[in-house]
């Protein structure tokens, strides 16, 4: 099995240098626990470290779902901060900046939100605070996302500048209706997507 991941072929195609790259291998399957949680109505287990997202295809139309782990919650608004993983070519990332938000899913909330890109700047100090608030796991996140950047990420203030600028980040929060029903149309198949 080739885990080479500049070489691996993917949906989103061939990786570039400097580019961020999908997970595999052991990685791959830890970052789809919590799919799984949300898969089996369980994803409240989670609390707010993940939220599910459903948003719809810009070409299909369809409805999406994808577990994303929230970098930022602020209890004060209810707004969740989340990375684009693959950068700006992330399906679900666009698709929402296209106007496809469906609903978001967290801590066995149900929701219609309102959503903002984040800033580099903020997203400079969103990455720090995570990094602090995580900093007995901080030599795993930094090799995970040195893996999904394509680049040895060290933490310092220019690797996060870095990576801050290839990752975007996107803010929900709630506006409006909150239940426990999806909000889909008669015949959308909800699917995970990444």
């Amino acid at each position: 099995m080739n885990t080479d991941l500049a070489t691996r072929a993917h949906p989103l195609g061939p990786s570039q240098p400097g580019q961020p790259h999908p997970p595999t291998g052991l990685l791959h399957v830890l970052l789809t626990i919590p799919n799984a949680l949300y898969a089996a109505h369980l994803g409240r287990l989670l609390g707010h470290r993940f939220l599910l997202l459903t948003h719809r295809g810009r070409k299909s139309g369809r409805l999406r779902r994808v577990v994303l782990e929230v970098v930022r919650y602020d209890a004060s608004t209810g707004e969740s901060m989340v990375a684009a993983g693959w950068g700006k070519r992330t399906q679900w990332y666009l698709n929402v900046v296209a106007g496809g938000v469906a609903e978001v899913s967290s801590a066995g909330r149900t929701y219609y939100p309102t959503w903002r890109e984040v800033e580099v700047e903020e997203a400079i100090g969103i990455l720090a605070d995570y990094e602090r608030r995580m900093r007995l796991v901080a030599p795993i996140i930094r090799a995970v996302l040195g893996r999904l950047l394509g680049w040895r990420y060290d933490g310092s203030q220019a690797a996060r500048r870095r990576a801050a600028e290839q990752l975007p980040m996107l803010a929900f929060r709630p506006a409006g209706r909150t239940d426990d029903t999806p909000t889909s149309a008669p015949g959308d198949v909800m699917r995970y997507s990444e």
